[in-house]
């Protein structure tokens, strides 16, 4: 089964956010990750605005040769850009203004009605909508109900686990979360925290459709290149799937 690799160009416009330029360029980014492997292009465009602006996602649209993964919160303010830009995906995603980056999965539970609302409304437009969720059945059972075609699994816990006896207790929670999910006709997506030393395990993982990685990818560019990053991490997970 293919495995796709979905790169997350936030850190490129905190950079350029950094000291107010117009560069790094956010295009040429884009489309050096694309040429280099990647198979979608993912970013966060916050409410407070911090790195990704309304301006990059309408520039985005128009020049990725991929696909874009736009993943925003659920508000009405978010849920207007994502119908006039028309992304192929949306990810819903908590957010706190106060957080340095995502820090737990969404609570579709208790937001069922809004989530569903949501989700409803971007399959109108023909968006497919994902919710990023933490590995547990009942996220699962609620992402059905609200119709979202996708979800996309936190690994945060995983990736950031002291222990090899706690990284293996969650590596097992999301296999058996992302089997589940499976089972019910989910695509099932995975990301957050995960870098070259540990995505292995998770790209294994043969219910897993993408992994959407970040920040390790623009963090080793600084050493090797955006170019070569996106190409090292595509081969490891291709590579892990047999392929």
């Amino acid at each position: 089964m293919d495995i796709f690799l979905g790169v997350n160009i936030d850190h490129i416009a905190t950079l350029r956010q950094a000291r107010g330029t117009r560069y790094p360029s956010l295009i040429d980014a884009a489309k050096i990750c694309e040429s280099s492997g990647a198979d979608s292009i993912t970013l966060h465009l916050r409410e407070d605005r911090r790195h990704i602006q309304d301006q990059d996602v309408e520039e985005l649209k128009s020049s990725l040769t991929t696909k874009m993964n736009l993943e925003m919160a659920a508000t009405d303010e978010m849920l207007e850009i994502a119908t006039k830009i028309l992304p192929e995906d949306c990810c819903l995603v908590p957010e706190k203004r106060q957080e340095l980056t995502t820090e737990g999965g969404l609570d579709v539970l208790t937001q069922l009605g809004r989530i569903k609302e949501v989700c409803s409304e971007l399959s109108t437009n023909n968006i497919k909508a994902s919710l990023f969720i933490d590995a547990d059945n009942y996220q699962i059972e609620a992402a059905i109900e609200c119709g979202a075609p996708i979800i996309e699994i936190h690994t945060g816990h995983y990736a950031d686990a002291s222990s090899a006896a706690e990284k293996l207790k969650e590596l097992q929670k999301i296999s058996e979360a992302c089997a589940y999910a499976h089972s019910l006709g989910l695509q099932v997506n995975a990301g957050h925290g995960l870098t070259l030393e540990n995505t292995k395990a998770i790209a294994e993982i043969n219910s897993v459709v993408e992994l959407n990685i970040g920040h390790s990818i623009i963090s080793r560019a600084l050493f090797v290149g955006l170019g070569a990053a996106t190409s090292e991490m595509k081969q490891l997970i291709q590579e892990a799937r047999g392929l």
